[in-house]
């Protein structure tokens, strides 16, 4: 019995997670997750330099996309520049060349110490 209401207190968990994330979507909101989840493939890019691989641009492309209102450039640039601070060895040089190597007019920088709130 214990087992059926641990499995029924998940898929109640699952449905309420489903819904925000629906909710969020429907809004056009942006998470730090999105953003990471689309950025992943550019980490040896950005930490060793060379040219970014499809997945990358791809990426970033979708980035761009998502964010596409004043608050979520905001939002995706704070996730950006916390994904940077995580990576000691992130190349600024190439995290500044990304979205031109990408062909993507990016009005979010990729740095660590940019202020996000002058973001528009």
């Amino acid at each position: 019995m214990k087992t059926v209401a641990i499995v029924l207190a998940l898929v109640v968990l699952a449905v309420v997670q489903l819904a925000i994330a629906g909710r969020l979507e429907q809004q056009g909101g942006v998470t730090c997750g999105q953003v990471d989840a689309n950025m992943t493939p550019c980490i040896s890019y950005l930490t060793q330099g060379g040219e970014p691989s499809a997945a990358c641009c791809s990426g970033v492309k979708t980035v761009n996309g998502m964010a596409q209102s004043a608050d979520e450039r905001k939002t995706a640039c704070n996730c950006l520049k916390a994904a940077a601070n995580r990576y000691a060895n992130l190349k600024d040089d190439a995290a500044q060349a990304l979205p031109s190597k990408c062909g993507v007019s990016l009005n979010i920088p990729i740095s660590r110490t940019i202020n996000c709130d002058t973001i528009s």
